[in-house]
């Protein structure tokens, strides 16, 4: 919807597409629907769920068997997003690297877009 041709809308590491994997096929889904909502202290998170069908507005992205769909309003927000999976000392889970977030909040729980009026 938002993409340039030839380019994914998101791109994941090695380590985010084995943990995808490893989701879809536990639970027998389709893959993993990204998008983002607004809430949190800088004004939007991200949310995501496994899906068990594709719905025909979502950007769907495979790669290395792994396969994300992104929900129709988050296309523009989520365009250039490298995903990963990283796991520490106190905590795993997925790391959105976003180029188009201006501002985060200090957890790190929700994120800014640029105000379109500025663009």
């Amino acid at each position: 919807m938002f993409g340039i041709p030839g380019k994914q809308a998101v791109t994941l590491t090695p380590a985010a597409a084995k943990q995808i994997n490893t989701l879809m096929a536990r639970d027998d889904r389709q893959g993993l629907r990204i998008g983002v909502k607004k809430g949190g202290c800088a004004g939007m998170e991200y949310t995501m769920e496994y899906v068990s069908e594709v719905d025909p507005m979502d950007e769907v992205v495979e790669q290395d068997g792994a396969r994300v769909m992104i929900a129709p309003m988050a296309q523009m927000f989520l365009f250039g997003t490298e995903i990963d999976y990283e796991v520490s000392l106190l905590e795993a889970g997925f790391k959105f690297r976003n180029p188009n977030v201006v501002d985060a909040c200090g957890c790190g729980e929700s994120i800014k877009f640029a105000d379109p009026q500025q663009s």
